[in-house]
């Protein structure tokens, strides 16, 4: 009874923390973006609108700062009660250092699970929504979603895509088809409708190549006979770090049956997956300075080598990235180094405080 009273406690601390920074972290982002944003105000997209846009994405930025919360929230948790001496008088009868780090990880298995399902389920949706809200404010209905192209590669064929509205009408698209290494047919489209489950080119341009001459035609509407999908489509065009896990994994799967390389979905979708181990290492680190080398120094100098601790790990993070790409080795090691570093130095310290 009193071990679970104990835990109760230590999880009450380290939760409350967690969830304090979170909320000044995002208070502090949100203020920061909206004054950056002001300068994109156009049309009916005013100053109510930026904060409204900013809003719909609060669930974003809470997937993207709950590892830094959950590290500072467990360094001022632990902090505030070894500064008080309930660690020492908790470890003085009897309770041990494994205990103690149970407890605090009760908590961070609640974040998890909060932090997994955000990122499943609630923010892609919102991302996506605000988004296409904005752009619809800015530019009028119907808007283009995504403002950038993209290129895919489907059999003998390879597309570029303009753009995706919202509404899932693509502009802008061309088509390559060869025939080995000889182009046979170059297509452009204005635009491409999803209308009852197929696809319907607009104000089709196509030019056919044979040894001795070519061919133009021009069609008003055209058949698009794809295995694409709006949903795949929208893999392609839109960010790829605010997807689903489960959209990341589809997307590299249908890379792969193309025959393309899937590292930066791949990438992604590791990132999310791997996110309780993420924490449960920042966790580690964030126990070891309280027990550890800093246990006697200021609580604000604990948050600062915390967030020290927290930017090298992003940082080994992103430099990892692009070198799984690069080197062409597997993306899940790209973010497991990071986590086995963090965990391994926690451990250590750990161990060296007795």
């Amino acid at each position: 009874m009193l071990t679970d009273r104990l835990d109760r406690y230590i999880a009450r601390n380290v939760l409350g923390a967690i969830i304090v920074v979170q909320v000044i972290l995002l208070g502090l982002d949100l203020v920061i973006s909206y004054i950056n944003d002001l300068d994109d105000v156009e049309g009916n997209y005013g100053a109510f609108q930026v904060l409204l846009y900013l809003l719909m994405r609060v669930p974003w930025r809470f997937y993207q700062y709950a590892p830094v919360a959950v590290l500072i929230g467990a360094l001022i948790g632990l902090g505030s009660m070894a500064s008080s001496n309930e660690l020492t008088v908790m470890r003085a009868a009897g309770r041990s250092l494994a205990r103690i780090l149970w407890g605090v990880m009760k908590p961070i298995i609640l974040v998890v699970v909060v932090v997994l399902v955000v990122a499943e389920y609630v923010s892609p949706r919102t991302e996506q929504f605000a988004s296409a809200w904005r752009l619809e404010q800015m530019q009028g209905e119907g808007a283009v979603l995504v403002q950038r192209g993209g290129w895919q590669r489907e059999g003998d064929s390879v597309y570029r895509f303009g753009a995706i509205r919202a509404d899932d009408t693509v502009l802008d698209l061309t088509r390559y088809r060869f025939e080995g290494r000889q182009l046979r047919e170059a297509m452009v489209a204005e635009r491409a409708v999803w209308r009852d489950g197929s696809w319907q080119l607009e104000e089709v341009g196509i030019t056919r190549f044979f040894d001795d001459r070519t061919e133009a035609e021009h069609r008003a509407q055209h058949p698009w006979e794809t295995s694409l999908t709006p949903a795949q489509l929208n893999r392609l065009l839109l960010p790829i770090n605010s997807q689903a896990p489960s959209e990341l994994w589809a997307y590299a799967r249908f890379l792969r049956d193309q025959g393309l390389q899937a590292t930066q979905p791949l990438l992604y979708f590791w990132q999310k997956m791997l996110m309780p181990l993420m924490m449960g290492s920042l966790v580690l680190v964030a126990a070891s300075f309280v027990f550890g080398p800093l246990r006697t120094v200021a609580a604000g100098t604990r948050v600062f080598y915390g967030v020290i601790v927290g930017l090298t790990f992003k940082y080994l993070q992103d430099l990892l990235a692009p070198a799984s790409m690069v080197f062409g080795f597997s993306p899940v090691w790209a973010v497991l180094t990071p986590i086995l570093f963090s965990a391994g130095l926690g451990l250590y310290l750990l161990r060296r405080s007795g």
